[in-house]
């Protein structure tokens, strides 16, 4: 059942692509429609390449600290993903591009993101011991009082 959406989406998402750059290239001409196609992937291209530098570096600035890198790992997914919608032809893919790469949408989505991931993660309230963190040792002698 979890295959439907998908085959839908790779369906229906070229044919919705498709009208709309038609549209647009009826209303203000085909040369000037391809022309703006290829300035939004390249501008797309500039902006992913800012802001995944950006993602990196709070990534680095956060494993130097010390600390899980949480926040940063859900962000650069999200600029690749923003990237790669962004340079990819089509006005609508470049909306949900640009939603992901901008810091203000790019925040919301995260916290929908982490929201969703953390219904997903099961936890186990059981100890468990991770390989090659154990250490033996023998139990003390216990002496035998009369």
């Amino acid at each position: 059942m979890r295959l439907l959406p998908l085959i839908a989406l790779f369906i229906l998402l070229p044919l919705a692509e498709l009208y709309v750059i038609l549209k647009v290239g009826d209303a203000i001409g085909v040369l000037p429609t391809i022309a703006l196609l290829a300035a939004d992937s390249v501008l797309g291209s500039m902006l992913l390449r800012a802001q995944g530098r950006s993602v990196w570096r709070r990534f680095n600035e956060t494993m130097a600290a010390g600390r899980v890198p949480h926040r940063e790992l859900i962000d650069g997914v999200l600029v690749v993903f923003g990237g790669a919608f962004l340079i990819t032809p089509g006005f609508l893919t470049d909306i949900v591009g640009l939603l992901l790469l901008l810091p203000p949408t790019r925040s919301v989505i995260r916290r929908l993101v982490a929201r969703r991931l953390g219904r997903r993660i099961v936890t186990t309230r059981e100890p468990f011991d991770v390989e090659g963190s154990a250490t033996e040792y023998d139990e003390p002698a216990r002496r035998l009082e009369r």
